[in-house]
């Protein structure tokens, strides 16, 4: 396909105005979660992917799996739960029954400090689309956002 195919033009335009939403939302989200709590993007979805793993005695994620939820490599997780270890929020431990297997879980203190975030992140979130819907370009995007559920637990 020549560069000049519109397909590819409307396709490259789609992708940048998306990444236009992702980049205002997050932005949005960074400043209030900093401001009000003292945590980064990457380290509050860190905690609410950890959070939500539980199952009881055992519900944990593997460091890589960890990793994958966060979309970061694994040594910048590394360094992540070793932040958020060092603040009191996870805990790192082997696994019983495979001494390679690392896994991190959040303590009591991660998961109060995510109940009181946890609204400020979802009314951040919603500034941020109520305010990008405004934008032409950005309001299919917004429509979808709005329209997703909830996604499938991390395996």
């Amino acid at each position: 396909m020549p560069a000049t195919d519109p397909a590819l033009t409307s396709l490259s335009q789609g992708w940048c105005a998306l990444s236009l939403l992702h980049g205002k939302i997050e932005a949005r989200i960074e400043r209030t979660l900093q401001t009000e709590h003292g945590l980064s993007v990457r380290e509050y979805s860190l905690l609410d992917v950890l959070s939500r793993q539980h199952d009881g005695p055992g519900g944990h994620l593997q460091m890589k799996q960890v990793a994958d939820a966060v979309v970061l490599s694994q040594s910048a997780t590394t360094r992540l739960v070793t932040r958020l270890e060092d603040r009191g929020l996870l805990t790192r431990y082997l696994c019983d029954t495979d001494r390679r297997g690392i896994y991190t879980d959040v303590t009591e203190a991660g998961l109060a400090l995510l109940a009181a975030a946890r609204p400020t992140n979802d009314s951040a979130l919603r500034t941020a689309l109520d305010q990008a819907a405004k934008n032409p370009e950005l309001a299919p995007f917004v429509n979808v956002v709005k329209r997703l559920k909830a996604p499938a637990r991390v395996s």
